[in-house]
Parts: structure tokens; sequence; C-alpha cells
């Protein structure tokens, strides 16, 4: 009886049992994750649709349908205003354009034969300019509002202690017919990017539905389509779509006189027949989205839903249900799982596993981009491979538990890119250790009279603002592929080009824009400490480019993976020069000649470093080439108000 159980326990204790097992617990999981619609899931369903559409890429987008833009040209017409040569152009003089200008452009549209002019802009608020002006505006919807399409919007309004939703419509402003109302507003995702059409409100707020702004244009301009399937949205491409297809024209060609008859226009014979979907392009207007193809204008987001409709391609879940989901999920995994455990070679597995996976993501991707149908794909495919994966592991769990093994000890041992190196590249191991000579930049940064401030701030409140300081430093650098080195009180180093270079350019480019992010990140962070009422921290950054010695440093007792040379010790040398010098970030001239083509310095001159024999140039560093210098002012203005600060400070005084 006893050998029987030692027997049947050595049997399910086995790597194949343990594989069986594993591609049952991966097949169920799997199902329940997609039957709870877990956000996860959610999010990693939704980033696959989102390759499906960027990798089809842009297609033509249907012909009658035209942007007309708000675009950074149209704001800036103001500019142009002259009475007698641009009288045109008198309502763009303002920040809020006059309304008195949509009210012309609605009546050009319309008599040019335009099927329907769309306004994806909310006039829910009263003219800036006067009742005139909504006079105006009223005047012409009176005339030609049967041919347009108005915005409104569900919008939450806190009313006391409560957050309630109202419908943000231009009726309480103008007279409109109800069915030229459109909503504007978009289903939320996980991943917060655009997929779906238009929402509803909830049925307990009382709120009127108002039909999809997508839907209204196509009622207005009377154009039928057929019975959505579903409420995905097709992406015809992503932003400039409508653009590049030479369909996105500038708000105020349509009151130029000259562009209005131009060969492109031709007095407005452009328009006929079209959909005119009229809404900011600019940035300055905010109305730039998260979309299933990445960022985009809200307008072009409508224009993509207008086109969906038409071309009846809404998006559309094959399941009527998750739980549906979930078992076609379960039977799928399950049994591809039960046929690769037939295959005794576990290379064979992996191989069935990955094809079987990428067969069912293309098939996925052939529905979804050609019948506009979503299945499970991400999910299952994920799902699939680690039965693969799972068959071919548990074969040799003892050799990944020894990997892993080894894998800690090394992490204490030496830093984590180092560790990355030696596994990818263990035959280089022994050589890594036993040091070599490369090209780096390095770079030193060090918070200005960091030594006054510790005395007067108390000892949790200092650390606590130094670990904030320090952890957005270190993204910054590690943003741009810097290795941080080491800490030494509040400074740090760090590299670019080692452990591993990405070449002499990349590197000293790479050293550069960390600095600059890293000048970006404590602008941000001085911003709060101001809010918080503490005395912000401001720093220097010096950076050297040239041959430095990597390898393992120390007694036996402690080893450190370390980078020494005299690059290392001019880096240092300068970065002390920032105070003297009165700004930010210094660089050498040997770091300058790699990078001179790619930003704006000021140059400091030769300058003799504390230690070492001969001058070094010196220059500091304004931004990127063509960059706004008003960052480095702003720098350059805190640096000598955190200058003062201190030298109160050290006086004994407190700042006022």
């Amino acid at each position: 009886m006893l050998a029987n159980f030692k027997k049947r326990f050595k049997a399910l204790s086995s790597p194949k049992f343990i594989g069986y097992a594993v591609v049952v617990a991966i097949a169920t999981l799997s199902a329940i994750a997609t039957g709870l619609e877990l956000n996860e899931v959610q999010n990693l369903e939704r980033r696959t649709q989102s390759a499906f559409f960027n990798w089809r890429g842009p297609i033509a987008p249907p012909k009658d349908i035209v942007i007309l833009a708000i675009d950074d040209l149209s704001l800036r017409q103001g500019e142009f205003y002259d009475p007698k040569t641009r009288p045109f152009l008198e309502p763009f003089r303002t920040t809020t354009w006059k309304r008195v200008v949509y009210a012309q452009v609605l009546e050009k549209l319309v008599k040019a034969g335009a099927k329907v002019v769309a306004f994806d802009v909310l006039f829910v608020t009263p003219s800036d300019h006067g009742a005139a002006d909504d006079n105006k505006l009223q005047a012409a919807i009176a005339k030609y509002g049967d041919r347009a399409v108005f915005a409104a919007s569900y919008e939450f309004t806190q009313i006391g202690e409560a957050n309630i939703m109202q419908l943000a419509s231009p009726e309480a402003i103008f007279k409109i017919k109800p069915n030229t109302l459109g909503l504007i507003n978009f289903q939320p995702e996980v991943t917060e990017n655009i997929h779906r059409l238009g929402v509803k409100p909830p049925t307990e707020s009382g709120l009127p539905i108002v039909p999809t702004f997508a839907a209204s244009i196509l009622n207005v301009a009377k154009i039928s389509y057929s019975k959505p399937k579903g409420d995905g949205i097709y992406f015809f491409g992503g932003f400039d779509t409508w653009a590049n297809a030479q369909q996105q024209i500038p708000f105020y060609f349509v009151v130029d006189p000259e562009n209005w008859n131009s060969k492109q226009l031709q007095g407005g014979k452009f328009f006929k027949d079209k959909i005119v979907l009229i809404g900011a392009t600019a940035a300055s207007k905010q109305d730039i989205q998260n979309s299933a193809m990445g960022r985009m204008a809200g307008v072009e987001i409508h224009a993509n839903a207008i086109a969906t409709l038409m071309q009846g391609k809404t998006m559309a879940g094959i399941f009527a249900s998750p739980t549906q989901q979930g078992i076609f999920t379960l039977l799928l995994v399950g049994i591809s799982g039960g046929i690769l455990c037939l295959f005794k070679r576990p290379t064979t597995q992996i191989l069935m596993a990955f094809g079987t996976a990428i067969a069912w993501f293309s098939f996925g991707y052939v529905c979804f981009i050609y019948t506009s149908t979503i299945l499970p794909v991400a999910i299952p495919a994920i799902a699939i491979g680690l039965n693969g994966i799972a068959l071919l592991t548990t074969g040799s769990i003892a050799a990944q538990i020894d990997k892993i093994l080894l894998r800690r000890t090394l992490e204490r041992y030496v830093a984590a890119p180092i560790v990355e190196e030696i596994i990818n590249q263990p035959e280089n191991f022994l050589n890594l250790l036993e040091g070599r000579t490369i090209k780096a930049a390095v770079l030193f940064s060090d918070i200005r009279g960091f030594t006054t401030l510790s005395s007067r701030l108390p000892a949790k409140l200092l650390i606590q603002q130094l670990n904030t300081y320090l952890g957005g430093m270190v993204d910054a650098i590690l943003e741009y592929q810097g290795t941080i080195d080491k800490f030494i009180g509040d400074a740090i180093m760090a590299e670019f080009g080692s452990p591993v270079s990405r070449g002499e350019k990349a590197d000293a480019m790479n050293a550069i824009h960390a600095a600059l992010n890293m000048r970006l990140a404590l602008i941000e962070l001085r911003q709060v400490w101001q809010t918080e009422n503490k005395i912000p921290f401001s720093n220097g950054i010096g950076i050297n480019y040239g041959e430095v010695t990597v390898g393992n440093i120390g007694s036996p007792r402690r080893l450190e993976y370390a980078v020494i040379g005299d690059t290392v010790n001019v880096a240092s040398r300068v970065e002390g020069m920032t105070k003297e010098l009165g700004t930010d970030i210094v660089i050498t001239g040997a770091l300058y000649e790699i990078v001179k083509d790619e930003i704006d310095i000021v140059d400091f001159g030769e300058h003799a470093l504390k230690g070492r024999v001969g001058d070094v140039r010196l220059y500091g560093v304004i931004g990127l080439k063509g960059s706004d210098r008003q960052i480095y002012e702003q720098v350059q203005n805190e640096l000598k108000r955190h200058t003062a600060v201190i030298d109160i400070l050290k006086k004994g005084q407190l700042p006022s």
C-alpha cells in the first residue's frame, strides 16, 4: 500500500503531470478573467484592437466628409486684420472669435450646397461680444439651421456636495430644432482611449436622450445607413488622415475671398453635397483626445464615427455576453492545450503552441479589419502560448530555479543593468569584472546649498523632500537610458554608454536630454513645494564625455561595479562650477564637440578646475536647437532667488 502511494505521489509530482495541471489552470484562469471582464483583460484586448488598426495603417476616408479645422493657422488670422484690405478677418481679432463668423460660414456653406454643417463647438454660454453677436448667429440659424447640427454634451456640475450630470446644450442660448442636436461625448474605456460611439445618460438621471453627433449629422443630411451591429468606431486612420486626403480645410479659408475662390475651393463648389464638420484641431483648444489610433482632434474622431456609420462598419463583438466569451475562451484554450499534450517533444509543443497562437491572432485580425467583428484575441493567444511555455519549462524546473537563484545573488552584488548583461552574455562575465576602457558621458548632479538647508529642516521632512527630489531626478535619467552609478548624499552620479553603448552621438545626446529632463522635473517639483510652503531645491548638473575605466572595484568583502577615471573627476568638478557660473547645466568642450549641432549654449570660455592641470572649456546648456528659451530663463531667475535664500539662511535669518 505504501509502495502504491509513493508511486502515485511520484507520478503526480512529475514534470509531465505538472505540465498538464498548468495547462488546465491556464485555460480556467483565462476563461474566468475573460468572463468577469477584468480591467486588465479589457485593457489588453483594447490595446490589441488599437494595434490591429495601426498595423493596417490609414485608408482613404469617404470623400463626402470634410473637416473645416479651427487650426493654428486660423487662430492667427486676427494678427493680419486690416480694415481696408482684410476686413473679413475682424471677427478673428479676439481670443474668443465673434459668433458672427460662424453665422457667415454657415450661410456660405449651405449656399454652396453642403448637405449638413456640423459644429463640434459648444455654444452653451452667451457670446463674449454681446447679445448682438448672438443675434447674428441666431439669424443664420433661423435661415439655415435645418442644414446644421450643433454640439451638446453631458457634463458633471458640482452643486453643493453633489456631482450632478446635466445636459450642456446651445438651446439655452439659441432657438434650434431638437433634431439638430448631437451628443459629442464618447464612451469611456479602461485604456482611456476612445473606441466607441457616443454615450447615453443613466436611465435614472431623467436627462433627455440625445443622438450621437454622428447619428444626428447623418439624419439631418438625410443619409440612410444600416442599423449598427455594434457601437465600435472603425477608424480610417490616425491624426491628419483627412488632411492627407485633402479633405481638411483651415476654417478661415471660407471667409477669406482669395482662398474661397481658389482652385481648391472653387468658390464653394468643393463643399457641394459634402458633410462639413467644424471643430478644433489646434492643441491650444484642448480638444485633442486619445483614440484607438493615437492622439487626434475630437472632430477627427467624429469624422471616423460618421464614416463608420455611413459604410456600415460599426465594430461589434461576436458574443452576446461576457459569460459566452468566457466559455468560448475555456474551450479554445483547453482544447488546444489538450492537443499540445499529445505531442511528446517539448520543442514540438512550443512550436505548435506559438503557431496556434499566431494563427488565432491572425484570424482575429482578419475578422476585425475586414468584417468589423471583435473576437477575444489577446487572452486566448497569450494563454495558448503560455500552454506551450508551461509544457516546455516543466521539464527543466530545476535549471530554472538555479537561474533564478543566480540572478538574485548577482543583484545583491552588482547593479541590475549589469546583471542583465551578465545573463545575456555569460561568456563575457569574467572580462566584464576584470575591467575595460570605454567611452561614456558622465553626469553629476548636486543640490545647491544642501548643507545649509539640511541644518534648517527637521530630519524627517528633509529626508522626505530629498527622496522626492532623488526619485524625480532618477526617473528623468532612466528615461534616457542612463545608468545610476551611485548616490553621494544628495548628489547623483550617472553614466550614458555604460554598461551598453548606443553609439557616441546617441550616448552624448541621451546625457543632454536627461539633463534637460531633470531641469523640467525640478521645475515641476519646485511648483509643488512652493504650494506646500517648503523651501524649493535647486541643483547644478555637470556633464563630461571621454574615456572611463569600468569594472569590479573594492575589497574582497565589499566589491562595487563602478566607473572611474579623469573623465569622472572632470564631470564632478564641472558640476561644482555651476554655482560660480550662475547656471544649472554645464558641459565640457569634449561633450560639446559631439552635440554642438543639436543644442544652444552659452560659451563660458576656459576655466581651471580644482586638482587638474590645464584649463577646460565650459558651456552652459540653454536647450535643444530652436527650443523656447523661456524655460532656461525661468531656471536662471529661480537660481538667483534660491541663492539669495541660501545666503539669508547662512546668516541665520529666515526668508520672508
